[in-house]
């Protein structure tokens, strides 16, 4: 690498709203997030999806779907 060309490559710690902290390394240097793998709704598995304003009955009602289909086994 040619000098004075590329930015400081340096340890950095990432900290989370929960209190997570992730060291690595950055051109940016230390920061904090609000949300971390930790804490995420989609890796801890507590995801709930939701339904807001009947968008799942009204999508069942323009295509006429009485039921939900199930996979077949």
């Amino acid at each position: 690498m040619k000098k004075g060309v590329h930015p400081e490559y340096q340890p950095a710690k990432i900290t989370c709203a929960c209190g997570n902290v992730i060291e690595t390394y950055s051109t940016r240097g230390s920061f904090a997030v609000e949300i971390c793998s930790n804490c995420h709704p989609f890796y801890t598995g507590k995801q709930k999806l939701m339904d807001t304003a009947g968008r799942v009955e009204r999508f069942q009602r323009k295509y006429g779907r009485t039921t939900i289909p199930t996979k077949p086994e």
